[in-house]
């Protein structure tokens, strides 16, 4: 198939737009998927936030009497805690005796507070260098420090346990460990992005060959097919037209000349009628269902074929017979034409096969649901490697083109198909040099089963009654 360029192009023009189409869709997968862990992660983070400074809230509020002022009690609550006078925080001493909530000692946040005005009072926890002390009252933010590191800031308003305004509570958290979960995820999603195409775009190649394989090998047979049939025409045309040029070369004609003449056009007109009968039999049988479908009777079809080629049977010293194994007519719903052309074709393959002395037999005989039709011959048999091809059209076991048996390659081909719109199987046993055996299994008709089944359910309880009697 990649000898063949434009197949070859069409293959590598398929592949890219597999390749190009997985592409799109795996970078969405990636960015849904980014998004979905980035939103996640935020969404985990806002709540862990909103969870700690809810409860730093809910625990210092009724411990503050006075605006702007942090009492003793409140501030042991905070490790760390650093006091602030305008631009200077100086830290207290922590007192190791002292109970910390477990909620408030998290190395990486940081907790500040402000008065009314928006004035620093304290610092507590891991609290950044550098980072801005101007306050903004907007709920959520992104602070970075000195030296870039991102926090996300939470503000909350304080008040007294008198219900008046105290100030202000900010709670921010370091996102350096949220931002490195990130980038490794980046990270991932970045080098796994060039491998998947990579491994998406050899996917893509053997997808494209695999899906244009059926459409390559029907190609070949349409060629193969082309080639064949105009060979199969060239030569009875050739004939035809030598025959003509001769006799209008000849300045005169006598009547037994020209009787000649005429005889050779009308047997190659003959030769190319059958040719081109058969390949429209072989369209319509492929494209049409079985029309004129009615009950066939298969053992007066081959008493009647045997008889019909005991003559031709003869002349090449052959002995043809018929043994039945069925008790009853087989019977099987179908086209009689058809069926007689089917078991004919596998005759007339048998005879032409068989040297002078050998025995063609037809077989007739049932399963089941089927009819077994066998047709064995002791001719020169088919190689092992010839078998697959044997039912291909125009194509013959031995690459001799002479004709000597008259035959157009078709007659296997029509065989098949027939079978193929009966809904019946094929088969073929051959050893070279002994015969060959073509079995063709047609389903019986369903109404005679059905009686038979009838009879035979009658015939059991009749033989029960008898026995209870």
């Amino acid at each position: 198939m990649n000898q063949n360029r434009l197949f070859r192009l069409t293959r590598i023009r398929l592949a890219l737009y597999y390749a190009v189409v997985m592409g799109l869709i795996l970078s969405l997968c990636a960015f849904g998927f980014y998004s979905s862990v980035f939103h996640a992660h935020v969404v985990a983070l806002d709540n862990e936030i909103e969870s700690i400074a809810g409860t730093i809230h809910d625990t210092i509020e009724p411990k503050l009497p006075t605006p702007g002022h942090l009492e003793p009690a409140v501030r042991q609550l905070f490790p760390n805690l650093s006091m602030c006078i305008g631009a200077n925080c100086i830290q207290q001493q922590p007192d190791t005796k002292r109970h910390v909530v477990g909620a408030f000692d998290k190395s990486n946040y940081y907790i500040r507070f402000f008065d009314i005005n928006g004035r620093l009072i304290a610092t507590a926890g891991n609290y950044p260098e550098g980072i801005s002390t101007n306050f903004n009252k907007k709920t959520w933010q992104f602070v970075k420090d000195r030296q870039g590191n991102e926090f996300h800031q939470l503000t909350m308003h304080l008040h007294t346990r008198y219900n008046g305004d105290w100030g202000y509570l900010q709670i921010g958290r370091s996102l350096e460990e949220f931002n490195y979960y990130l980038d490794s995820v980046k990270l991932v999603l970045i080098l796994g992005l060039p491998i998947a195409m990579g491994i998406i775009t050899a996917a893509s190649w053997w997808l494209s060959g695999l899906a244009m394989q059926p459409i390559y090998q029907s190609y070949r047979q349409i060629q193969q097919f082309t080639a064949d049939a105009a060979h199969e025409l060239r030569t009875p045309l050739a004939a035809t037209g030598a025959t003509v040029e001769s006799a209008l070369l000849s300045p005169q004609l006598d009547e037994e000349e020209t009787r000649d003449i005429l005889q050779t056009i009308h047997r190659q007109n003959q030769r190319l009628t059958t040719l081109v009968a058969d390949l429209l039999m072989l369209v319509r049988l492929e494209k049409q269902p079985i029309k004129q479908r009615s009950q066939c009777c298969l053992e007066e079809i081959i008493s009647d074929l045997v008889e019909e080629f005991e003559a031709m049977a003869a002349a090449a010293g052959v002995t043809l017979t018929s043994v039945k194994g069925a008790p009853i007519p087989l019977n099987i719903i179908g086209n009689s034409d058809q069926l007689y052309r089917l078991i004919s074709n596998l005759i007339v393959n048998a005879i032409q096969y068989t040297p002078p002395g050998g025995e063609v037999t037809v077989f007739l005989n049932r399963n089941d649901y089927y009819a077994v039709i066998k047709v064995q011959d002791t001719g020169i048999g088919i190689p092992l490697q010839e078998l697959p091809h044997i039912f291909d059209r125009f194509y013959r076991v031995s690459s001799d083109r002479s004709r000597s048996t008259g035959g157009s390659g078709l007659g296997l081909a029509i065989v098949s198909a027939i079978v193929s719109v009966h809904k019946g199987k094929l088969n073929v046993e051959s050893e070279l040099g002994k015969g060959s055996i073509f079995t063709v299994q047609l389903p019986l008709d369903a109404t005679a089963i059905k009686k038979k089944s009838s009879i035979s359910l009658l015939k059991r309880l009749y033989r029960s009654l008898c026995n209870l009697k």
